[in-house]
């Protein structure tokens, strides 16, 4: 397949940092809102939050199975042609949501295509291109401000959705956010480059299977694969269920808006403050370090009152390690076998991600329904948490030994 880009010039940092922030804040900011719809979903159609969750949970896991094939697809033929289709999808997938009232409608609005759309709009492709189009001495902090637009997006569109939501009703506003995420459209345009024209010319490419291969074999590659695993089921959760969690300590719908929105701002600091960190101690250990914060405050959480301004508190805390995980996540997965398959490699990485999101977002609901609390959930973040923060001590961040010459020949 042609490549969608033809060589030209170096592109300003700015304006790369611009153009990936922007797809990110706009898909990830929806994403991030629609906790905020399903107690409304559930009063619309009567399926039970369970139910609902299980189509959220989807989106989870198909968001994370669709980053390796889109990051596939972006090593070979340009980031462009991707983010446009993905960010249509999203589009496509949101506006349609509300005309669903079974639970296989939704998994197709929700879980496919709005979900679908997103994983080749995400975080793979994103972080792959910016990781080409920039100076390597530029590429933590690049990634950061990249992360931190998604944060943004939610920090922006969380209160956006309320407001929307009381103004107009929830079915209307979910599409007026549909309708928005077409503005980052143009973005496709600025990242369309190939990715042989950045960053692997020295080295000869090797072909996306063998990548993939010598990747699962590496413990390392594993051990931050399982990290980011408890990553997507602390988030998932988060994203999901915490307005639930607050309608359950008697709170109202506003505190939820905001506490989204917290975690969004919070979060924008946490990814740009980890894009400075992670040139300059070892990114396993601040990776540990994340997930020790994450255990710990939701222990306190537990024993705290549960009042507005400690909710707030709660989601700022939460917010300063959300996504400050993929800095570094992206950056040991640069470390250890360069950019030329980054697309793909850290895709597989999300893919893990968002197994765990899956479990989060479903399990959520399901022990809600079951017990009328998220308490065992919080219980089980916390194992999590400790164990996430456990298993990154033993990785090395040595870059792979390449593979010998016969294998770089392979298509």
């Amino acid at each position: 397949m042609k490549s969608d880009a033809a060589p030209r010039q170096a592109l300003p940092f700015l304006v790369v940092l611009a153009a990936a922030a922007g797809v990110f804040a706009l898909t990830m900011g929806t994403r991030q809102t629609m906790g905020l719809f399903v107690s409304p979903l559930n009063t619309a159609t009567g399926l039970g939050v369970g139910s609902i969750s299980l189509a959220f949970a989807f989106g989870q896991l198909w968001w994370g199975l669709t980053q390796p094939f889109a990051g596939a697809m972006a090593d070979r033929v340009g980031a462009g042609r991707v983010l446009f289709a993905g960010v249509a999808l999203v589009a496509l997938g949101t506006v349609i949501t509300p005309f669903m009232t079974s639970t296989a409608g939704l998994i197709l609005a929700v879980g496919v295509l709005a979900a679908g759309g997103a994983g080749m709009a995400g975080p793979a492709v994103l972080m792959a291109a910016t990781t080409r189009l920039v100076p390597p001495q530029r590429r933590g902090l690049a990634t950061g401000v990249v992360n931190a637009g998604g944060s943004f997006g939610q920090f922006v569109m969380a209160p956006l959705a309320a407001a929307l939501m009381g103004a107009f009703g929830w079915s209307a506003a979910m599409q007026i956010l549909g309708v928005l995420v077409l503005l980052c459209l143009p973005a496709a345009f600025v990242l369309r480059g190939s990715p042989m024209e950045h960053g692997a010319a020295a080295q000869a490419p090797v072909g996306t299977r063998e990548a993939i291969r010598t990747a699962l074999r590496h413990p390392s590659y594993l051990m931050l694969s399982a990290g980011f695993f408890v990553c997507g089921f602390h988030v998932a959760f988060l994203a999901t269920h915490l307005p639930g969690v607050i309608a359950s300590c008697g709170l109202p719908t506003q505190w939820a808006g905001w506490a989204l929105a917290m975690i969004g701002l919070f979060n924008i600091a946490g990814s740009i403050a980890m894009g400075w960190a992670v040139g300059r101690w070892r990114m396993k250990s601040l990776l540990s370090l994340v997930y020790a914060a994450r255990g710990l405050a939701v222990l306190a959480f537990l024993f705290a009152p549960k009042t507005g301004p400690i909710v707030l508190l709660f989601a700022a805390v939460m917010g300063a390690t959300f996504l400050s995980t993929v800095p570094p996540t992206a950056g040991l997965v640069a470390r250890f076998f360069g950019p030329a398959n980054m697309a793909t490699l850290f895709g597989i990485v999300m893919l893990a991600h968002q197994v765990g999101g899956f479990l989060g977002a479903w399990l959520g609901g399901k022990v809600f329904d079951a017990t009328g609390s998220y308490d065992w959930v919080w219980y089980v973040d916390i194992v999590l948490a400790a164990g996430a923060a456990l298993v990154h001590l033993p990785i090395r961040e040595a870059a792979v030994p390449r593979a010998a010459p016969a294998v770089s020949l392979r298509a």
